[in-house]
C-alpha cells in the first residue's frame, strides 16, 4: 500500500473501488459520509439531476467534470444520497482502475455477486473522495491501483467498441448507441477491436488533407491503399448500431458533403473556409 497522503484538504471518504463506480456513472454515499460532509444542508431537496441545485463539480487528475448529488426518500428509513458524474469521467475511472473494471465485467458475465467475484479474484483498489462544501466540489484521487496483468492490452480494450458493446449489453443499455473514438496514429490501426460498421476520417497532417469513408470492417479497409490520401497518419471513427448498417453509405455521403461546405474540395462545392485543410474525397454530392 502507498504511504498515507499528506495533502488532504477536506473530509475524506476512502472508497473501495467496485462495480458501482462503473455501471451507473455514480455511487451511493454511505450515511456516515453524508453526515460528515453535511450534505442535507445543500442537497436535501435535490431529488433529480435535472434540478439545478443538484449540480456539483468533480476534479480528477487536473480536469473538471460535471456531477450531481441526488437524494431518494421513498420506501427508505433514511434518505439515500448518491453522487453521479458524466460518462467521460466514468471512462477515465475505467482506465485508471483497469483491474477493478475488468473484474466487474467478469462478475457480470459469470453472473456472480460482487463479493463472490472479489473472493475468486482478490485484490483491492481505492479512490479517495473529498468534498469542498464552499465550492460544491468533489475531489477524486486514485489512492491505490493494482498493476494490470496486461496493461497495454487492457488499455486498448477499455475504449474499444467491442468491450463497450459488451458492457452496454450487461447494463441493458439500448442497442442504438454510436461508439465514437478519438484520434489515433496510423501505427495503432491493427490493434482496433470491434471496429465494424464504421464511418471514419483520415487526415494527413503534412499535406493538410482530410478524407471521409465508410467500412464494414475498418481495419481491413484501412489496410488497403487510399489513393486520394496515400500518406494519412491519423484516423478516427464512429461505430454505428446495426440498425443503421443499411444507411452507412448514405451517412458517409452526408458527412462528406458537410465537410465540403467547410473545406476546399475537388468538386468546387461552395464552402466557408474554417481551416487550411482540404477535403481529399473525389466523390462529393452536389
Amino acid at each position: 500500500m502507498p504511504l498515507e497522503r499528506s495533502n488532504v484538504e477536506f473530509p475524506l471518504w476512502r472508497k473501495k473501488v467496485d462495480s458501482s463506480l462503473f455501471e451507473y456513472n455514480g455511487t451511493t454515499i454511505p450515511n456516515w459520509a453524508v453526515q460528515m460532509w453535511e450534505l442535507p444542508k445543500l442537497f436535501q431537496h435535490s431529488v433529480s439531476k435535472k434540478d439545478p441545485a443538484s449540480k456539483v463539480r468533480i476534479r480528477f487528475e487536473g480536469s473538471h467534470y460535471d456531477g450531481w448529488i441526488t437524494v431518494a426518500y421513498k420506501g427508505r428509513k433514511s434518505p439515500a444520497y448518491r453522487l453521479w458524474y458524466e460518462e467521460s469521467l466514468s471512462l477515465r475511472l475505467k482506465h485508471i482502475f483497469l483491474m477493478s473494471y475488468m473484474r466487474s465485467l467478469e462478475g457480470a458475465l459469470s453472473q456472480r455477486s460482487q463479493s463472490e467475484v472479489e473472493t475468486r479474484i482478490p485484490f483491492w483498489e481505492f479512490l479517495d473522495i473529498e468534498f469542498d462544501e464552499v465550492n460544491r466540489e468533489f475531489r477524486f484521487v486514485a489512492y491505490y491501483t493494482q498493476e494490470p496483468s496486461f496493461p497495454e492490452l487492457f488499455r486498448r480494450m477499455i475504449g474499444s467498441p467491442a468491450l463497450r458493446k459488451v458492457a452496454d449489453e450487461l447494463e441493458q443499455k439500448g442497442a442504438d448507441r454510436i461508439y465514437k473514438q478519438s484520434w489515433k496514429p496510423r501505427t495503432e490501426l491493427e490493434y482496433e477491436l470491434g471496429a465494424k460498421n464504421a464511418i471514419y476520417i483520415l487526415i494527413d497532417t503534412e499535406a493538410k488533407l482530410l478524407y471521409v469513408g465508410e467500412a464494414g470492417d475498418l481495419v481491413r479497409r484501412l489496410l488497403q491503399p487510399h489513393n486520394s490520401i496515400p500518406h494519412w497518419n491519423y484516423f478516427r471513427y464512429s461505430v454505428l448500431p446495426e440498425l443503421l448498417a443499411r444507411f452507412r453509405v448514405a451517412l458517409e455521403r452526408m458527412v462528406i458533403r458537410d465537410f465540403a461546405s467547410l473545406l476546399l474540395n475537388k468538386r468546387g462545392v461552395h464552402y466557408i473556409s474554417i481551416s487550411d485543410y482540404q477535403l481529399a474525397n473525389d466523390k462529393i454530392d452536389n
